[in-house]
């Protein structure tokens, strides 16, 4: 539990920091030229050191799940959630409204490899699944704790995706689905191993076998 509570201060600490910088993002930042992934994708060789620490348990607690476990799409300053700053961080020609939700832009799917101009249609993914999250150890978090993982714009949980490609990944592992994608899966694998050592959750065996092989095969 000390290694959850210390994740989660770290994702808090960076939660309040994003929350003084968005509001510079949004005012001063110029649309980037290429689709911009989510900070914090560690190396292959940090990845495999961090899926070699990582605690190897079956998933428990999963019907006990309900999403509003997970206050999501919190607020991060500047009038924005989560969601919003992540459309605006990692899109293109991004415009906002006075309540800062985006009314137009240009943004990329990695897992899919589509761009989008409908809002509507770029949802923001969370690389590991709430319900994931839960049956790996978040049950036994608090709803601050669970609060900070829901709204981590600081490490590589947060990505855009298109709603069809959104859905087709819904809470499976990296056993169970990869983004179609090819050219995303080494950076995809590497940020699901970071975000579960970062939150000290763990994988079983069938992800831990999937991650290693997936490690070896697009990294």
């Amino acid at each position: 539990m000390q290694a959850v509570k210390r994740a989660a201060k770290r994702a808090l600490a960076a939660f309040a920091a994003a929350s003084v910088a968005v509001v510079t993002v949004l005012v001063f930042d110029s649309a980037p030229a290429q689709a911009v992934r989510p900070p914090g994708i560690p190396s292959a060789a940090t990845a495999q050191s961090e899926l070699n620490a990582l605690t190897v348990a079956a998933e428990s607690h999963g019907s006990s799940y309900d999403r509003s476990l997970f206050p999501h799409w919190s607020s991060v300053g500047g009038g924005c959630t989560a969601r919003q700053y992540v459309l605006k961080r990692d899109g293109q020609n991004v415009q906002t409204g006075s309540d800062c939700q985006p009314d137009s832009g240009r943004w990329q799917s990695d897992f899919d490899n589509v761009w989008t101009t409908s809002v509507s249609n770029a949802t923001v993914d969370h690389v590991v699944a709430l319900s994931e999250a839960w049956a790996s150890g978040a049950w036994a978090w608090t709803t601050t704790e669970r609060r900070a993982f829901a709204n981590d714009i600081s490490s590589p949980q947060l990505w855009i995706a298109t709603s069809s490609v959104n859905s087709s990944k819904g809470d499976k592992d990296p056993a169970e689905w990869m983004p179609p994608n090819t050219a995303v899966r080494c950076d995809y694998v590497k940020a699901w191993i970071h975000v579960k050592y970062l939150y000290d959750l763990d994988v079983n065996t069938a992800e831990k076998t999937a991650l290693q092989s997936h490690l070896n095969n697009y990294c």
